[in-house]
């Protein structure tokens, strides 16, 4: 497929961000599945391998002390601790990434996406919710976007439209939620 005249997607940070169990993972999967340009970076984490990962695909394993040094010298856009094990943002493959040209869609947490804000002022941030539930005002305000998450299809068109990518989507697979 030629993509020679079609329209890029604009390289801008947008981040995704949502309840626990919003989808906001699965979502960003199927918006790069139709959207190839969109560029989803890798976490990093202290939490030890699973045996289906792949490090540097599915995560970026660290030990304590690595993660500490990224930590100390700013190395992480945003990060946190769950449990005993820390996660966060590797800041350099993610500016590269936007630099080059390319777009960037973050799924993260309530807080991380307002960790991204306070380091990435244009950043974009989208709320998902359920269907019926209105976030609160204080809490949408932080927010460019709302969307209720009652058809992950219409979630994920509607991203893939504020993306602006002409670029020819590949089959969708059928999707449920």
């Amino acid at each position: 497929m030629s993509t020679d005249g079609e329209t890029r997607p604009v390289a801008r940070l947008t981040v995704l961000t949502g309840p626990s169990g919003s989808g906001r993972d699965g979502v960003a999967a199927l918006v790069r599945a139709r959207s190839p340009a969109v560029w989803t970076p890798v976490p990093a984490t202290t939490r030890p391998r699973r045996d289906h990962e792949v490090d540097g695909v599915d995560r970026v394993f660290l030990t304590p002390a690595e993660f500490d040094r990224l930590v100390t010298v700013g190395g992480l856009l945003e990060w946190s601790r769950t449990g005993p094990h820390r996660r966060g943002t590797p800041g350099e493959p993610l500016r590269s990434r936007l630099a080059a040209g390319d777009p960037v869609l973050l799924p993260l947490d309530l807080a991380g996406a307002l960790l991204v804000r306070a380091a990435v002022p244009d950043a974009r941030l989208i709320l998902l919710h359920p269907p019926g539930a209105r976030p609160d005002p204080v809490t949408a305000g932080h927010f460019e976007h709302t969307m209720a998450h009652d058809l992950t299809e219409r979630v994920v068109d509607k991203l893939v439209g504020l993306f602006g990518s002409s670029f020819l989507a590949p089959a969708r697979p059928r999707v449920r939620g």
